[in-house]
């Protein structure tokens, strides 16, 4: 009796996780129930892998566990379900590299429980096996394309016609799906809803089914399937934009601009939650973005256009064959994807796997090789086509297309020169806009003394320059005397004239061409001064070495007072200047 009730509770538990888990999501803040409903029904695709699942893989899971040869009414047991989610996961798992292998026994209890809980809510423990097909293949991954041709073959005749009740059928069936996560008010069924898909009830084909259901706006009971395919492709889209509202520098996912407010864009959790600020209301018209375009792509890509580069208008799919035979349950050859030429049909038809009944029945026959003569028509007229446009023509194609492409490629390089320029001219514009200590309130004292500091250094700094010059010429007219005295003690008696007026330079007066050579040591000293000058004024030569060292450190001590003084002065200056510079950040931070 306890193991009975912890089964069942722990049965239960099981049953309540996903939702529980959803809930945790806080999808209920999303003010717009299109987009709550579609994030709230990928959460639970994306928790019960299912996104990994293509539709293809699905259909062949069908046929592989034989419910291809089942009525649409027939009912399976919930032990049978699960033996079908138990080979849909494990062939899923065979596929996927052994690092992202997925937990089996999870996944199928997770998915188990749901599609318990949403189609068979009297606990009667039965499904139907239309209902499970129609959940599974619009839950799985996929183009939306692919599943809804699948639908259409399960809904339509054996003319490819569809037919309306059993479109119905699938709406109930599908229409399930969002009242599961508790949109029903929004999104359930009802007798109307046939309606609001085809207005006028008219004969309905594979393309006309698949305009009406992808076209923008879809119709409005199934709005949230194509919506959740749109955020499985964006999921992962960076936008370098920032928010208006958060004011966050990126965007992952949908980008929202208005189409009233000049540059205000808002990112999928601002726009979902109806966040706006300023002159934006959330009345505006706003515009879907699900990727990002450089300016400099958009010029190119809208040059390209105009040159007739790239066609404006596209079709949204491509057309399919319209009076086709409906398969028994898709195999992947019953529905012809579509081909370019015969080579590419030809190799698929003979490497993709067909049913046996399919491929044995005279009509399916008779059908392929009608397609075959068609594609074969259409080639041998494109061939006639290109066969008679002549070789000038050709050539004046080509080189009008590379003249085209060599315009682009100036136009972008024009356009990068552009941007570049601007960006330049906005950086000027910012440094031209920042205060200057002119603009910022300045104290008049401050201003005074450092101009009267900067006077007295650059004084010194010229006094220093003269007290250099006057140090050097000392030592040249040092030096000269030093060997006029070492020629004199050498010969007392001889005539010096020749030899000092060689050897003794005078770069601050020079003697005259008659001078005679008696009058030589006192023309030579003239202009020194000092020391130098009472060590040679007496008769009887003095010790000349300590008169000179006397002469010398006198020099030394002055320009070392001086050096001193200029070091004070820029110390002084040095201060003023960042008292300066704090006052001019004080006046620009008020």
């Amino acid at each position: 009796m306890i193991e009975e009730s912890s089964k069942s509770g722990k049965s239960l538990v099981e049953k309540r996780q996903l939702f529980m888990e959803m809930r945790a999501q806080n999808f209920d803040v999303i003010r717009l129930s299109t987009y709550r409903t579609a994030c709230k029904l990928r959460f639970v695709q994306k928790r019960c892998n299912l996104h990994l699942v293509d539709v293809w893989n699905m259909i062949e899971a069908f046929r592989d566990n034989g419910l291809n040869t089942l009525e649409h009414q027939a009912e399976i047991s919930v032990s049978r379900l699960e033996t079908i989610l138990s080979s849909i996961y494990y062939q899923l798992n065979k596929r996927l590299p052994t690092t992202h292998q997925i937990n089996v026994e999870q996944s199928i209890g997770l998915l188990l429980n749901f599609m318990v809980a949403t189609y068979d809510s009297e606990g009667r423990g039965k499904l139907t096996v239309f209902a499970m097909k129609s959940m599974l293949a619009t839950m799985c991954g996929g183009k939306i394309v692919d599943k809804l041709r699948y639908i259409f073959s399960q809904i339509s005749d054996s003319s490819g016609t569809m037919l309306f009740p059993k479109f119905d059928h699938f709406l109930r069936e599908v229409l399930k799906l969002p009242t599961a996560v508790f949109e029903g008010p929004s999104f359930g069924y009802t007798e109307h809803s046939v309606r609001t898909c085809f207005p006028q009830q008219k004969k309905i084909q594979l393309n006309t089914f698949l305009d009406v259901l992808t076209a923008d706006p879809p119709p409005q009971c199934l709005v949230w399937l194509p919506l959740m395919h749109r955020l499985a492709h964006v999921e992962n889209v960076f936008h370098p934009v920032e928010c208006s509202y958060c004011h966050s520098e990126s965007m992952m996912g949908f980008r929202y601009r208005c189409q009233q407010c000049h540059g205000y864009q808002l990112c999928q959790s601002c726009f979902w939650r109806g966040h706006a600020n300023g002159p934006h209301s959330n009345q505006h018209q706003m515009k879907e973005h699900s990727s990002w375009k450089s300016p400099a792509k958009k010029l190119s890509h809208a040059i390209s256009r105009s040159l007739g580069c790239v066609p404006i208008g596209e079709p949204p799919q491509p057309s399919f064959p319209e009076a086709s035979e409906r398969p028994p349950d898709l195999a992947p050859t019953t529905l012809l994807r579509p081909v370019s030429n015969m080579n590419v049909l030809m190799a698929s038809a003979a490497h993709t796997p067909a049913d046996s009944s399919v491929l044995e029945s005279p009509s399916r026959l008779d059908e392929e090789h009608r397609l075959i003569a068609r594609y074969a028509a259409r080639l041998a007229a494109e061939a006639s086509n290109s066969a008679q446009c002549p070789p000038t023509d050709l050539g004046f194609s080509f080189d009008a297309n590379k003249q085209q492409r060599q315009l682009i490629a100036e136009l972008e390089n024009k356009n990068r020169e552009i941007l570049q320029e601007i960006q330049r001219l906005r950086l000027e514009h910012e440094q031209a806009s920042q205060p200057t200590p002119e603009k910022a309130q300045q104290n008049p004292t401050l201003l005074a003394e450092l101009r009267l500091l900067r006077h007295r250094k650059d004084e010194l700094e010229r006094r220093m320059s003269a007290l250099q010059e006057s140090r050097r010429e000392l030592m040249v007219q040092l030096e000269g005397l030093m060997r006029l005295l070492k020629t004199q003690s050498g010969s007392p008696h001889s005539s010096p004239s020749h030899s000092a007026s060689c050897s003794m330079p005078m770069p601050i007066r020079s003697t005259s061409a008659g001078s005679t050579p008696t009058h030589t040591p006192q023309d030579c000293l003239a202009g020194v001064g000092g020391d130098v000058l009472d060590a040679f004024s007496q008769g009887v030569p003095r010790n000349l070495r300590n008169d000179l060292l006397v002469a010398a450190d006198s020099i030394t001590n002055t320009m070392s007072s001086l050096v001193k003084e200029l070091h004070s002065v820029d110390d002084r200056l040095g201060e003023e200047e960042e008292n300066l510079r704090n006052g001019r950040d004080k006046a620009v931070t008020e």
